[in-house]
């Protein structure tokens, strides 16, 4: 392993790449021809194929990455979640894997940030781990969710919930492959395990036609996907190259130096904060993409078969889309264009599982998620400096759009009139300008120097927001709303803003950021601090694990099966 290592420090040096990038790289581009041979194992030996995907993922962490503690880490996450799913049949079990997988993924935040000396040639695996989050608390609520619908067939589960359950509890090397596979351990794309099992088992591929299935004496069933795939590796590709050219003209060190600060004009640092945004997403695109094709080659990036065109989708673990965020028109388009699984994850599996049966999503389910989302991403400051202006940002959004976007419709609220081209020019600025604003203390992290980048620019979009709050929700809020009412056709008049929220998508909160109009509705929030602590009386009462004999239930289910593996003695 050692002469691995060796080469690929020579590689990193030659390319100039730091260490840790380029054993990333490696690992991405290494993932195609490993999933080309993956692709031509038998279709029917289940067993093969996990153990293949355990051991290229074995060859990555030991043999490329050289991350024996890291695999410690991740193996610890994993066989937790695999035991507690397994044994503990309680109704508390998916909260008790989500409070142990955080826990874990928390404590090595703070080891990270508190205690590690930063190297550039190790790997930080809490990345990889924050994927593994995703998976292995989304896993929890699917076994927690199909032994509910055995007790209940009438459960409220949405039609994408009913899709994800586990009916029976996976083997541990199928578990594994599912926790370790191999083109998205490090960066990933997370998906259920529900479309790992189908994947595996080849059920996946059964809509596609035997004229699209692969292979001359043998039909395959994962189909062709190499074109595919290689757009997806040339979009990768070209957003690095753009990530390294621009990199060479703006950088954070240079939006610190005084002399950016008081020698540049404001226009010309409003704009160059805004390119440098941009250059904070270019990474993550090359990333993204590149490891959504490996997905892709192997098959679990296969979406189903559209029979009226001939064609096969392969966005079913898609997890970006550059195109829609770099033109999108307000917040709620461009962060649904970003880490799309990450969404997915907090809105199924943390937003709407706050919510009490039969009510709606409100003050609970938003701090919920926000601390998820922020205590997911790492402890230090420079997140929850960016997520709390974020929010504020997309409740700005939403309060301009409720009251403006209506006069650029027709009376039937939909059509749009020849002005409106000019609404979406000064949307589409204001909004990029804005993250051009509000995404660097996410990059830089620390309070001190960020707070100075943000007053480089005098604070200009913490000022529009409390203008924007004092004009619409201050003392002159129906007069500021009547007025603007005058220009809006008849129809979308009679609108309130609680219908508008309704008719509009995108005024839904985005899950990675909490709903501030939820946090300033003095009756939402008593009603859900009046249910936490209500659940916190119920949870008093349960008793602790030991006290409600759930610990007793784990043991004796575990020492069942154990006998079950030896003869009983006649």
């Amino acid at each position: 392993m050692t002469f691995i290592q060796d080469r690929i420090d020579l590689l990193a040096t030659a390319t100039g790449l730091d260490g840790a990038s380029m054993r990333i790289v490696i690992c991405l581009l290494l993932s195609f021809p490993f999933s080309a041979v993956f692709k031509r194992l038998p279709d029917a030996n289940y067993r093969l194929k996990n153990y293949y995907i355990i051991a290229v993922s074995s060859f990555y962490i030991f043999g490329i990455l050289n991350l024996h503690s890291g695999f410690r880490t991740l193996l610890i996450s994993a066989m937790g979640t695999y035991l507690l799913t397994r044994y503990l049949k309680t109704p508390l079990m998916p909260w008790i894997n989500f409070v142990f997988v955080m826990s874990h993924l928390a404590f090595n935040h703070v080891h990270a940030q508190f205690f590690k000396v930063y190297d550039p040639t190790t790997i930080d695996i809490t990345g990889a781990q924050m994927v593994l989050v995703m998976k292995l608390s989304a896993f929890g609520w699917n076994i927690h969710d199909a032994r509910a619908q055995r007790k209940n067939k009438d459960l409220p589960l949405s039609s994408y919930l009913k899709s994800r359950v586990i009916e029976e509890h996976p083997g541990l090397v199928e578990f594994l492959g599912y926790t370790f596979f191999y083109p998205s351990l490090l960066t990933g794309p997370a998906f259920d395990f529900a479309d790992y099992h189908k994947f595996i088992h080849s059920t996946l591929f059964d809509d596609l036609p035997d004229n699209k299935k692969p292979g001359r004496t043998r039909k395959r069933k994962i189909p062709k996907s190499g074109r595919v795939a290689l757009r997806k590796v040339a979009q990768g590709i070209f957003w690095a190259a753009v990530w390294i050219k621009i990199g060479d003209y703006v950088t954070v060190e240079d939006a610190l130096d005084p002399v950016f600060k008081y020698e540049r004009s404001f226009v010309y640092k409003v704009l160059y904060l805004w390119i440098l945004g941009f250059t904070y997403r270019l990474k993550y695109y090359a990333v993204w993409l590149i490891a959504e094709a490996g997905c892709i080659v192997c098959g679990i990036g296969y979406n189903g078969y559209d029979a009226k065109t001939g064609t096969i989708l392969w966005n079913r673990v898609q997890n970006v889309d550059p195109y829609a965020f770099e033109t999108g028109q307000n917040v709620h388009v461009c962060l649904e264009a970003w880490n799309q699984n990450t969404n997915k994850w907090l809105k199924n599996y943390v937003y709407m599982r706050v919510v009490r049966p039969g009510k709606k999503p409100g003050f609970k389910s938003s701090l919920f998620t926000f601390l998820t989302s922020a205590f997911w991403h790492g402890t230090r400051p420079g997140y929850y400096m960016a997520f709390a202006c974020g929010a504020f940002l997309q409740s700005c959004q939403r309060l301009y759009r409720r009251n403006f976007r209506p006069i650029f419709l027709e009376a039937d609220g939909k059509t749009a009139k020849p002005s409106k081209v000019y609404y979406d020019i000064v949307c589409y600025f204001v909004t990029q300008l804005a993250f051009g604003y509000v995404v660097h203390p996410f990059v830089i992290l620390d309070i001190e120097r960020s707070l100075y980048l943000w007053g480089t620019v005098h604070y200009y979009f913490h000022a529009m927001v409390a203008v924007t709050y004092f004009v619409f929700m201050g003392p002159f809020k129906k007069q500021v709303t009547d007025f603007l009412k005058q220009f809006q056709a008849s129809a979308n008049a009679k609108a309130t803003p609680k219908t508008a929220v309704l008719k509009d998508e995108s005024e839904e909160p985005v899950m990675v950021l909490p709903d501030t109009e939820v946090f300033l509705n003095i009756g939402e929030v008593k009603e859900g601090m009046d249910e936490l602590r209500d659940q916190f009386q119920t949870m008093k009462r349960r008793g602790s694990l030991v006290e409600s004999g759930v610990l007793e239930d784990a043991y004796k289910n575990f020492s069942e099966e154990v006998s079950s593996f030896f003869p009983k003695k006649d």
